[in-house]
C-alpha cells in the first residue's frame, strides 16, 4: 500500500504539467481538493475506528481473562465439591462404623447383663426351692407338734397315762 497523506494530495496540485487539450486545471484543482477533503475524513474515521478496535481488543481480552477466571473457578468448585463429597462420604463411613461399634457394645452388655440376670435368676429359683423345702419341713415339724401335744392334750382328758412317761 502506498503511504499517502491528505497533504500529499495538496501539494500535487502544482505538479501536474501543463499541456495542450490537457484538463482543466482548476477542476483538477478542486477535484483534488474534494479527493484530499475525503482522504482526511477517512484518516480521520480509520484513526478513530483504530482507537474503537484496539478498546475493543483490550476488552475481548479482559473478557478473556474474565472467562479463564471463572473457568479456573469453576474446575475450583468442582474440585472441592468433589473433595466435600468424598470428605462427607468418609465421615459417614466413620461414623457408621463408630454407631455399629457402639451398636455392638450396647448389644453386648445386654447380653451380658440379660445373662447375669439370668443367673441371678437361676440362684433366686434355687433358693427359692431350699427354703421352700425348708419351710415345708419347718412346718412338717410343727405339725407333728401340734399332733404330738393334741394327742397329750386327748389323752390327759380321757384319763389316759402321762403320754411323755409311756414315750420314754
Amino acid at each position: 500500500m502506498i503511504d499517502l497523506t491528505p497533504l500529499d494530495v495538496r501539494k500535487k496540485k502544482g505538479d501536474f504539467r501543463k499541456v495542450v487539450r490537457g484538463y482543466d486545471a482548476a477542476s483538477v484543482d478542486d477535484y483534488l481538493d474534494t479527493v484530499a477533503q475525503r482522504f482526511e475524513e477517512l484518516v480521520r474515521e480509520n484513526s478513530s475506528l483504530s482507537v474503537r478496535v484496539e478498546g475493543m481488543a483490550e476488552s475481548i481480552a479482559a473478557y478473556r481473562d474474565r472467562e479463564r477466571a471463572m473457568n479456573e473457578a469453576l474446575v475450583s468448585a468442582q474440585q472441592l465439591r468433589e473433595e466435600m463429597r468424598e470428605q462427607a462420604a468418609r465421615e459417614a463411613d466413620l461414623v457408621l462404623r463408630e454407631a455399629r461399634a457402639e451398636a455392638d457394645r450396647i448389644v453386648g452388655e445386654a447380653r451380658r447383663q440379660a445373662t447375669m440376670a439370668a443367673e441371678t435368676l437361676r440362684r433366686l429359683q434355687g433358693q427359692r426351692v431350699r427354703f421352700l423345702r425348708l419351710f415345708r419341713a419347718l412346718v412338717e415339724r410343727q405339725l407333728t407338734e401340734i399332733e404330738q401335744e393334741e394327742e397329750r392334750t386327748s389323752a390327759v382328758g380321757r384319763g389316759d397315762e402321762d403320754p411323755e412317761a409311756q414315750g420314754n
